[in-house]
C-alpha cells in the first residue's frame, strides 16, 4: 500500500535549511545519502491566447517542427543508447516516440488553432491533458501511469516551442564528491539519459508510482527512490543534503548528524545483506522441511528477461502484453507481437513463459476510439474485451502459438469469471491454430491454458475451472479490490485496502486447494507474492508458486529457505478455522 505523501518540518541543529521529513512511496529499496540537485519545474503552466486569422498556418508549422525536433530528439537519445544505459530505458524511450508520432495527439493540437484559434502551447497542453485524463482513468496500474507519459512528451515539445532545455545544467558534479540525488516533478526516460553521467544515488520526485518509469530504471540501477511525495521539489533547494529511504518511503532533507551516522550504518548494513542475498541466486528454493517452491518473474518489457535470469528467476510467471498495445495510433502487427515475445522465449530458453492477453479496455480502446463506462473496472475489459474484438484477439494468439514453437509458452486469460468465457477463449486457440497449420507455420503441439484469479466469483466457485485449465494464477491486487470494493488507487479509501482480511485470505486458500484437488498448479502472481513479510503467509496458506518483480525474488527466496512450511499451514488454518485474523509477523 502507498503511503499518503506527508511532511514534517523543524529547525536543523546543524546548519543549512530547514530538516524536512517527507514521506510517499519507496519503490526501490536502498539507502541514499548526498546533495540534492533540483530539476527545473514544469513546464505545463503555459500562455493562453488566441491568434489571428491569418496567423494560423504558422502556428500550425511552429508546432509540427516542435513535435518533429521532440521525436528526433527521441530517436537519436535511442539511437545512441551506451552500453551501460539500464535495458529498460530503450523501451521506455520508444513508448515517448510511439506518443508523439499519434495523430490523436498532434492532430487534435492541430484543429484547437485552426477551429478556436488557441496558440500551439495551448492547443497541445488542452488535448495532452484529454489524453492524459483517459490514460489515468484507466484500471490496469501500469496504463493508468502512462499518463505520466503523456505529461512528459507534452513538456518535451513545449520546450522546444521555448527553445529551452528539458532539464538543468548539473553543476554540482564538479563542485563535490558527495553522491547526487535528484529531486524533480516527474523524470522522462530521455532525462535519465541525460543524467546518467553523473554520480546518482538516489532519486524522490512529487509524482509516480511502482510502475512509473523513475521506479522502473530505479530499480533496474539497483538505485534508491522515493516516489509520490507530492511537493518535494518545490520544498528543498539545490545542495541540501538529502536521505532517500527506499524501505521506509521516507526523504531527509538536511538531516542532524546522528541520522546521517545511522544512516550510514543502515547503508552498510543493506550493502552487506545485498551482498549475502546475491548468493542465494543459484540455490534452490526450498523450505525446511524439504518443499520445493517455484519462483518467476514478473516482466513488462521484454527487455527485463535478462534481469529476472539475473536474480535467479525459473521461469516468467507473468509477461504482461500491455506494452505492445499502447502509445500509438494502429494496432500491433502479428509479426511485432511475435518478434517480442519470440525475445523473451530465447532469452528463457527452456523455462516457461506465461504471456497473459492483453488486459485493456471499458474506459479507452487501444485503437484511439475512446469510449464511456459507467464503471471501467466493471465494464468491458480484459477477456471481455478480446472476445468483443476476435480478429484482434486472433492477431495476439497467433503470435504467441508461433513464439510457443521456440520454447515454453503458456498462455494467461486476464479477468475470467464465466466458464463460457474459458470455452470462447479455447475455440479462439483452435481457431489460431488452423489458420496457422494453413500457411505451414510452426507452433507447439501443446500449450498450456490458464486463468487469472481475480474476479471473487471465479475464486469463490473454483473447481470447475480449476478441472478445465491447466493451471490457476492469483491476481491479488485486483481480487483484493473487487472483493473489498476498495478502489486502491483512490487515497480517499486507500487505507481500507487490506491484504490481510479473513475474505482475501480464504478466497486464496479456496484457490490452492481446488488446484491441489485438480492436480493443477497454482501461483500468485500480484504484489503480496513479491512482499518478503507475507511469504510465511503465503507458504501457510499451502502456496508453491510465487511470480514478482525480478528485484525482489532473492528476499522472498530467504524468507522460503528459512520457513517450515507444514508447520505454517498447522498455524495459518487454525487461524482462518477460528475466523482470527492472521499476522504475518507472528508466523
Amino acid at each position: 500500500m502507498t503511503n499518503s505523501a506527508k511532511a514534517n518540518s523543524v529547525t536543523s541543529p546543524h546548519g543549512g535549511g530547514p530538516l524536512l521529513c517527507l514521506y510517499g512511496q519507496g519503490v526501490a529499496r536502498g539507502y541514499a545519502i548526498g546533495r540534492a540537485v533540483v530539476m527545473g519545474a514544469t513546464a505545463l503552466e503555459v500562455m493562453h491566447y488566441r491568434i489571428t486569422d491569418d496567423a494560423v498556418a504558422a502556428e500550425k508549422e511552429r508546432l509540427k517542427r516542435a513535435i518533429y525536433m521532440a521525436r528526433r530528439e527521441i530517436q537519436e537519445l535511442g539511437d545512441t543508447l551506451p552500453d551501460d544505459a539500464p535495458r529498460e530505458l530503450g523501451a521506455l524511450l520508444g513508448v515517448h516516440g510511439m506518443l508523439l508520432a499519434d495523430p490523436l495527439l498532434a492532430e487534435e493540437a492541430y484543429a484547437l488553432i485552426e477551429n478556436k484559434h488557441y496558440n500551439a502551447e495551448w492547443a497541445l497542453t488542452t488535448q495532452g491533458q484529454l489524453l492524459g485524463e483517459q490514460f489515468a482513468a484507466m484500471e490496469d496500474e501500469y496504463l493508468r501511469e502512462r499518463a505520466a507519459d503523456v505529461r512528459q512528451v507534452i513538456e518535451r515539445v513545449l520546450h522546444e516551442l521555448a527553445g529551452t532545455r528539458g532539464i538543468m545544467c548539473l553543476s554540482h558534479e564538479e563542485d563535490s564528491d558527495d553522491p547526487l540525488i535528484v529531486v524533480a516533478h516527474d523524470i522522462s526516460p530521455a532525462d535519465m539519459i541525460r543524467l546518467r553521467g553523473a554520480r546518482f544515488a538516489g532519486f524522490a520526485t512529487d509524482l509516480g508510482g511502482p510502475t512509473s518509469h523513475t521506479a522502473i530504471v530505479a530499480r533496474s540501477m539497483g538505485v534508491p527512490a522515493v516516489v509520490a511525495l507530492g511537493h518535494v521539489r518545490n520544498l528543498v533547494r539545490d545542495g541540501d543534503i538529502i536521505v532517500v529511504d527506499g524501505a521506509n518511503g521516507a526523504v531527509l532533507v538536511n538531516p542532524p548528524d546522528r541520522a546521517l551516522q545511522e544512516y550510514r550504518q543502515l547503508q552498510r548494513e543493506y550493502v552487506d545483506a545485498r551482498a549475502e542475498l546475491a548468493l542465494l541466486r543459484d540455490v534452490p528454493a526450498e523450505t525446511l522441511d524439504g518443499i520445493a517452491i517455484t519462483l518467476h518473474a514478473n516482466i513488462e518489457m521484454p527487455e527485463e528477461a535478462e534481469l529476472a535470469l539475473a536474480n535467479g528467476a525459473t521461469g516468467i510467471g507473468l509477461f504482461r502484453s500491455e506494452f505492445l498495445f499502447m502509445g500509438r495510433p494502429d494496432l500491433p502487427t502479428e509479426e511485432e507481437q511475435y518478434m517480442a515475445y519470440a525475445a523473451v522465449v530465447r532469452v528463457m530458453k527452456d523455462r516457461p513463459v506465461t504471456i497473459r492477453t492483453l488486459d485493456i479496455g471499458a474506459d479507452k480502446t487501444i485503437d484511439g476510439e475512446a469510449t464511456v463506462a459507467t464503471n471501467p473496472a466493471l465494464g468491458q475489459r480484459a477477456i471481455r474485451y478480446c472476445l468483443a474484438r476476435p480478429e484482434l484477439f486472433a492477431t495476439q494468439l497467433r503470435a504467441i502459438l508461433r513464439a510457443s514453437a521456440l520454447g515454453n509458452v503458456r498462455i494467461l486469460i486476464p479477468m475470467i469469471a464465466h466458464m463460457h468465457e474459458v470455452m470462447a477463449t479455447k475455440d479462439a486457440i483452435a481457431a489460431a491454430k488452423r489458420e496457422l497449420d494453413a500457411r505451414g507455420q510452426a507452433y507447439a503441439s501443446h500449450i498450456e491454458l490458464g486463468a487469472m484469479v481475480e474476479v471473487p466469483a471465479i475464486a469463490i466457485a473454483i473447481e470447475p475451472f480449476a478441472s478445465a485449465l491447466d493451471f490457476l494464477s492469483i491476481g491479488t491486487n485486483d481480487l483484493i479490490q473487487y472483493t473489498l470494493a476498495i478502489d486502491r488507487a483512490d487515497n480517499d479509501v486507500a487505507g481500507l485496502y487490506d491484504p490481510l482480511h479473513p475474505a482475501v485470505l480464504r478466497l486464496i486458500a479456496n484457490t490452492i486447494n481446488a488446484g491441489v484437488g485438480a492436480g493443477k498448479p497454482v501461483s500468485v502472481c500480484g504484489e503480496m507474492a513479491g512482499d518478503p513479510l507475507l511469504t510465511r503467509l503465503l507458504l501457510g496458506l499451502g502456496l508453491t508458486s510465487f511470480s514478482m518483480h525480478p528485484q525482489q525474488l532473492l528476499d522472498v527466496k530467504r524468507e522460503i529457505r528459512g520457513a517450515h512450511s507444514n508447520a505454517l499451514r498447522m498455524k495459518v488454518a487454525a487461524s482462518l478455522n477460528r475466523g482470527h485474523a492472521v499476522d504475518p509477523v507472528a508466523l
